[in-house]
């Protein structure tokens, strides 16, 4: 789990160095991930259709992880890998917002506590300066709390898709869902008069690093180990990601950090742990109730 962490930090590197449109990228991305997902899949047998009904859910899925890969990599554009990729994170709040609203679910302490570590981290992060900021980089803020939203849509469509009697596998639901949100992303850089020509090595080994490692190599280390670990290490250790991401921001893109940036990180890394820990605890009660 935590290797599995450690390669999928690395996912905003990629889109930070290749010399290619933000959409372009997550074009290959989904094409190379989903493409190998899905020859996986029929190496072994493991059916990749039910009926139109089901490939309806996969595709709304696919929507939104569209959106999700079309504001991130603006986001980390304009922000930087880190940033972005905490952004990301605060998911978990829309997610458990959605549970509380629609599926009845209860909100305790721990929510409301996370919420608030997450709220004042965000300010030292970037509400402090946040007058002195360029509008690029205000929009890159925006950007990343617009992946979250949209990674929430994507996460409960895959929920609802696995919560059917006649579920595909995991692998072939996400093998599907990528190639769909491939197509999806394609013609996206066609309106927006984008270009799919990769210029040099240095582009196609990230948007290859991006597909192969990221997309199915960390997807399958995840899904493997999850089950055998505790809900609250599984939080923790998936935290190593948004935290790494940081780091390599700072490594390599020499990232501007003071010791306000450190405190602020990590108050919106423990608010995310307490909120991903009750988000997690809400999904296991709906799995033993065979909602999930």
């Amino acid at each position: 789990m935590l290797f599995a962490a450690l390669v999928i930090s690395t996912s905003s590197v990629w889109v930070k160095i290749a010399d290619i449109g933000a959409t372009s990228i997550g074009f290959y991305r989904m094409l190379i991930g989903g493409g190998l997902l899905v020859v996986l899949c029929l190496f072994q047998r493991i059916s990749l259709w039910r009926n139109l009904a089901y490939i309806k859910w996969l595709t709304l899925g696919a929507l939104f992880f569209a959106a999700d890969l079309w504001y991130w990599h603006r986001s980390i554009q304009f922000v930087g890998p880190g940033l972005a990729t905490v952004l990301g994170n605060v998911q978990v709040f829309f997610m458990t917002l959605f549970g509380y609203l629609f599926l009845k679910e209860t909100i305790g302490l721990k929510f409301f506590i996370g919420l608030t570590f997450t709220f004042f981290g965000l300010f030292l992060l970037v509400g402090l300066q946040w007058d002195g900021l360029s509008p690029t980089y205000q929009l890159g803020v925006f950007y990343g709390l617009a992946t979250a939203l949209a990674y929430t849509g994507f996460m409960l469509c895959l929920r609802h898709t696995q919560s059917q009697a006649n579920a595909l596998s995991p692998m072939a639901n996400l093998g599907v869902l990528s190639v769909i949100c491939a197509v999806i992303l394609a013609a996206v850089v066609l309106l927006e008069g984008g270009s799919f020509v990769v210029p040099d090595m240095q582009s196609w080994l990230a948007v290859i690093a991006l597909g192969v490692f990221c997309q199915v190599l960390g997807w399958v280390l995840i899904t493997k180990t999850m089950p055998n670990l505790p809900t609250s290490i599984v939080g923790l250790l998936l935290l190593f990601q948004p935290a790494m991401s940081m780091v390599w921001d700072v490594l390599i893109f020499n990232r501007p950090t003071g010791w306000l940036d450190g405190i602020g990180l990590t108050l919106v890394l423990c608010g995310i742990y307490l909120a991903t820990l009750k988000n997690r605890q809400s999904n296991k009660q709906h799995k033993e109730k065979g909602l999930t």
